[in-house]
């Protein structure tokens, strides 16, 4: 059975996936249908409605992800797929309501079947939950996890990429450990015996001989890209006569660029702070109350080019505390403290920050100064984040954590800062929700995090 399934493997999913997008969509034309007599029959309302919901869906597919059953675990895909469907949702329901006004009929436009529309939501999510599980489910079904072997340098970089690998026990199955430094018989044994290779920490010679037998082997490869990695996704190809090159401009953001920039900080940080007026005035509220101290905690950060501003929050932590990042069950965190980090209502006065020019709203996140200073003595590359202004969210906060490694968060920014454009901007901006769902966005600092079974053997102990 699992080998005519492989077969047809392809096929499969894409008929799994038109049934899911097929399904929310009629759900929303059947339920919408009931007070929307257009819907129900061939019309013009019905055309249109169908195109918009397609279009827009397509749109924000793009924006918070797809149906990638197998590569990602469900809570992810379940939470992509949700907050696609409820943005489509209420902008094909915004132009359905704005077809119904119509004279002499309906003189304005009205919001009408509010009621449905949330019934016809709730389904879509059960839906969505129902497809994305049995989906995985019947994923590693046909699928075992692939047998893998990890290439790194030593027991500390092995302990964090084992650790990231055993979140997906489902996927990966560690059954080789290596040092890179083994010689190349043993590598390309290794290498040709594995289905997946991960590279973790080890130098570029040894990585591209790596990649090498990964491709004449067709072994998947993963590894851990470093400054040069980000530069070259980003360079343009160019043929100078008949030499093929990859050409990299390191460049500053455009005036064009700055202004429209610039625009969007300020319209977003207004709207927004209108709009969250109720939650950021509640948790004030929350922290007055409890210990009677101040609300707003002011702490220096570093911005574009080093320059130096006053960074404001939310106080989540009791008076007069030493100030330094949050480590696991840290006691100086007040109980309304640990619901304002973890929703991140916190965070909301820095749209001042945003108004006022001392932050943009997408951008690499303003560290402590005394973070920068230990970063950057250790790797002198985090320098580079301070070539764009500070930003309330980023790539770094979407996909990775609070107590993501300083190269890590540098790679994020550095990946958002060489392919940056307005429009990555608005992604961003609309991905920050998934940030809200991720129940590890916030996880403190641990010393003990990245503990593994697995033991790291130098290749001179052989």
């Amino acid at each position: 059975m699992k080998k005519h399934l492989h077969k047809f493997e392809t096929t499969l999913w894409l008929l799994i996936k038109a049934a899911l997008y097929v399904s929310v969509l009629m759900i929303f034309i059947k339920v919408l249908g009931r007070e929307s007599v257009g819907l129900t029959r061939l019309s013009r309302t019905l055309g249109i409605t169908v195109s918009t919901f397609l279009i827009v869906g397509m749109l924000f597919l793009s924006v918070y992800g797809r149906y990638d059953i197998g590569r990602r675990k469900s809570k992810p895909i379940i939470y992509s797929l949700t907050l696609t469907v409820l943005c489509t949702d209420v902008i094909t329901y915004l132009q359905l309501m704005i077809m119904k006004t119509n004279i002499p009929n309906i003189w304005a436009f009205r919001f009408q079947s509010l009621g449905l529309l949330f019934i016809a939501m709730i389904l879509q999510i059960l839906v969505i939950v129902i497809f994305t599980y049995a989906g995985n489910g019947l994923f590693f079904k046909i699928h075992k996890p692939e047998k893998c072997c990890v290439i790194t340098s030593s027991q500390k970089s092995l302990n964090e990429i084992a650790f990231a690998i055993s979140k997906y026990k489902k996927q990966y199955e560690i059954c080789e450990v290596l040092d890179y430094r083994s010689g190349n018989d043993k590598i390309k044994k290794a290498v040709r015996n594995a289905q997946s290779v991960f590279l973790y920490d080890v130098p570029a010679k040894v990585r591209t001989e790596v990649l090498r037998l990964s491709y004449k082997y067709k072994v998947n490869v993963y590894f851990n890209p470093e400054i040069e990695d980000v530069m070259e996704w980003n360079a343009k190809q160019y043929v100078l006569d008949d030499v093929y090159l990859l050409n990299k401009n390191v460049k500053a953001l455009t005036m064009e660029q700055r202004i429209m920039k610039r625009l969007l900080d300020i319209s977003l940080s207004l709207l927004l702070g209108i709009l969250s007026a109720p939650f950021w005035i509640g948790g004030m509220l929350a922290v007055k109350l409890y210990d009677g101290g101040p609300v707003i905690f002011k702490q220096e950060r570093a911005t574009i080019h080093g320059r130096r501003f006053e960074v404001y929050k939310l106080r989540t932590m009791k008076q007069n505390v030493e100030n330094y990042s949050v480590k696991e069950n840290d006691d100086r965190i007040t109980p309304p403290g640990k619901i304002l980090r973890r929703t991140r209502i916190d965070e909301l006065p820095q749209l001042y920050n945003v108004l006022k020019g001392d932050m943009t709203f997408v951008g690499p996140r303003p560290e402590m100064i005394k973070n920068v200073e230990e970063y950057t003595e250790a790797l002198p590359e985090f320098q580079y984040r301070l070539r764009m202004k500070a930003g309330l969210t980023g790539y770094a906060q979407i996909t990775g954590k609070y107590n993501t490694t300083p190269k890590d968060k540098l790679l994020m920014d550095m990946m958002y800062i060489e392919q940056f454009s307005i429009w990555r901007d608005i992604q961003l901006i609309f991905q920050t929700a998934i940030v809200l769902l991720k129940t590890d966005s916030t996880e403190a600092f641990n010393k003990n995090k990245y503990q593994c079974p697995y033991k790291f053997k130098k290749a001179d102990e052989d």
